[in-house]
């Protein structure tokens, strides 16, 4: 079968290597990467036969995952943190691609090797860095940020660096052939745009019309490799055009569903490119090697650390941001493997050196989650052996001592609007917030707050934790609570306690550390959602309230021990259930319109109680017996579910209910609220 039985050798490699690397929670691509040795030409067994024709094929896998980068591109998730992403990343690569050159030059190689090992140690690894976030719940937080806002600008590098790195590296050269690359760069990107910004969204409307998405994703296909192949054609790099063609489609109306089409298509070509990376490394020469290329990883993780350290450090972020940094970005990353096969295909690398370049990469990424995890016992052992009290600063606070009053751990949006209530109603707080951006947005709506970790004995005691009613804890990152809510307890062991969790799993995990009250966003919203939708059914408030409320008994209920006073909590709501206000508006031919309460005789015809009036913008809470009912009126009711609908029959409520409706019946079965025993 030729190649054709060399791609489903690969396909079939691929998934083994993805089902183990998902096992031991790693990127996929390290499964992909590991199963290319075993399958490639220096290993026995099962084996490729035409590597020459994979790489080929890999070659579209490259230039799809640079057209899906310029798809994804975008310059509002660089715009809380461009200062450093736009500024910062540039120096850090400088920095790295420096101390990359040294160490090459230390370990024997020649100044173009070395030049090209600086070079694919200045990227880190974006697939591993997000993986890594997301499983340590880290997202969200401003070091996340900083990292998701250099990794994009490190991608983005990628490409001048497959232009300018063949020719700094070729025999002889001069700033001639760069400067003729820039230039033939510069003039296609500028035809791109002017061409490709009025074309190619024509084009794709003409398609989009049509309603075929095979058709579509034929087109978006087309567009990224032809662009790419034409920049081939003229003397840049296939890559660079399938990066710019992404870019331009990025910002039309069709750029999202682009995306979301060419994913796939990326996925599996990048599946042959990573694998045949693999299979050009050899293995024997690897075992052989093994200690120098622990000494390398380690060289290379340390150094790096310390550049993004002093790098974030030096643009003014503070805490434990430099660490978390410096431990996240501290790996090699996949994009340098495509550097890696250029240097490689151009001379610069030997095979040896591309051998120990790959496995050093493989094993930093496989390191990546294990570093991580010492950000916070790092950050805690260095806050202790030097006793450091970070400068606090504090606005809006009120000159006399705060006392019974809540502490909003987190100024975000949740956190915001938590003190727009806590504010109207009048009730003393004060947040704590890290991220500077957000502190002055605190400060601009007048809130109270203190700048610093919530997690730190002197930031929690700035926000006199001491004397505190209630802690909110607004991240649902679970780490975080568990530092806060320990950090808390210490200096104020009764305090009540309130977080927030993304799962079950973290609702039981944080009510074992202690936290008072957990609340389930995703349940609570996905409520809120259903709630307006039966709204809009015209369902009552009432029985949608109790349904809701069904629903979280039954979430919380396998997390609570059903003791005397759950139970007890249970008839509560029972109870409730069967009273429950509603509000009925008096229609103006009502039949009980100008009769008093007592004339109507409403408690003694339908069994529920006048609680409330609402005429003419004024409430009059247990309207008297001889109150004079109106048409337009709005009155609170209470009763049962038969009661109530008797309620609106005698008011002649159109639509009213009626006890024997469907919806009756359906209360009454569902098995939680007692059979009503029938109208009054």
């Amino acid at each position: 079968m030729g190649i054709a039985s060399d791609i489903v050798i690969i396909v079939v490699a691929g998934l083994i290597g993805a089902l183990v690397a998902q096992r031991f929670k790693q990127p996929l691509v390290v499964g992909y990467l590991i199963v290319g040795v075993f399958i490639g030409p220096h290993t026995g067994g099962i084996t490729v036969s035409d590597v020459h024709g994979i790489e080929r094929l890999a070659e579209i896998g490259v230039a799809l995952l640079l057209f899906a980068l310029g798809l994804e591109f975008s310059f509002s998730e660089l715009r809380p943190v461009r200062r450093i992403a736009l500024v910062g990343t540039p120096i850090q690569m400088l920095l790295t691609i420096g101390y990359g050159f040294v160490l090459g030059r230390w370990m024997g190689w020649p100044p173009a090797a070395a030049l090209w090992l600086g070079a694919l140690m200045s990227l880190s690894s974006t697939m591993v860095t997000l993986k890594t976030l997301m499983n340590q719940g880290y997202m969200g937080t401003l070091s996340s940020r900083v990292m998701i806002g250099m990794l994009i600008v490190q991608d983005l590098a990628v490409v001048p660096l497959m232009i300018i790195l063949p020719q700094l590296s070729a025999p002889g050269a001069d700033l001639a052939p760069i400067g003729l690359a820039a230039v033939k760069s510069a003039l296609f990107l500028a035809a791109m745009v002017f061409l490709g910004t009025r074309w190619l969204p024509r084009l794709l409307a003409v398609v989009a019309r049509w309603n075929s998405r095979e058709l579509f994703l034929l087109t978006i296909t087309a567009i990224g490799l032809g662009i790419g192949y034409l920049t081939y054609m003229v003397g840049l790099s296939f890559a660079f055009g399938a990066f710019v063609a992404g870019m331009v489609i990025s910002e039309s109306d069709y750029g999202h569903q682009a995306l979301s089409d060419i994913i796939p298509l990326r996925d599996v070509f990048g599946l042959l490119f990573f694998t045949s990376v693999g299979m050009l490394l050899d293995f024997g020469y690897v075992r052989g090697h093994i200690l120098e290329e622990l000494i390398l990883v380690a060289v290379i993780i340390a150094g790096k650390g310390l550049i993004f350290g002093a790098v974030a450090r030096g643009f003014g972020y503070g805490n434990v941001i430099p660490l978390a940094v410096a431990l996240g970005l501290s790996q090699v990353g996949e994009f340098s493997f495509v550097l890696a096969r250029a240097g490689l295909e151009s001379g610069s690398l030997d095979p040896d050196m591309y051998a120990l370049v790959l496995a050093a990469t493989i094993i930093s990424m496989v390191l990546t989650p294990f570093v991580s995890q010492l950000t916070a016992p790092l950050y805690a052992l260095w806050r202790r052996r030097y006793q450091r009290r970070e400068d606090l600063q504090t606005i809006n606070l009120p000159a006399r001592a705060l006392s019974d009053h809540i502490v909003i751990a987190g100024g975000g949006q949740v956190g915001q609007y938590i003190a727009q209530v806590l504010r109207e109603l009048e009730v003393p707080y004060v947040i704590i917030e890290l991220n500077y951006r957000m502190v002055e947005a605190c400060k601009a709506r007048g809130c109270p707050i203190v700048f610093g970790d919530a997690s730190q004995e002197p930031v929690l005691a700035a926000a006199h934790i001491e004397t505190a009613r209630q802690l909110i804890v607004t991240t649902p990152a679970a780490w975080v609570v568990q530092a806060v809510v320990a950090q808390a307890h210490r200096l104020n062991p009764n305090l009540s306690t309130l977080a927030r969790a993304t799962g079950v799993a973290q609702m039981e995990a944080l009510y074992e550390l202690g936290v008072t009250t957990v609340i389930h966003s995703e349940l609570e919203t996905a409520l809120e959602m259903a709630r307006q939708v039966l709204l809009k059914l015209s369902l009552p408030p009432s029985e949608i309230q109790r349904y809701a409320d069904q629903v979280r008994r039954n979430l919380y209920a396998p997390i609570f021990q059903a003791g005397p006073a759950d139970r007890l909590l249970r008839q509560l709501h029972t109870a409730r259930d069967m009273l429950t206000l509603t509000w009925v508006e008096v229609p103006v031919n009502s039949p009980i319109a100008d009769q008093s309460i007592r004339e109507a005789a409403v408690r003694r015809r339908t069994g529920v109680s006048i609680v409330g009036l609402w005429r003419n913008g004024t409430f009059r809470p247990n309207p008297d017996a001889e109150m004079k009912l109106a048409g337009g009126d709005l009155l609170a009711v209470i009763g049962n579910a038969d009661q109530r609908c008797a309620f609106q029959m005698l008011a002649g409520v159109r639509g009213a209910c009626s006890p024997s409706s469907t919806q009756n019946d359906l209360i009454r079965e569902d098995g939680y609220l007692p059979k009503p025993e029938g109208t009054s």
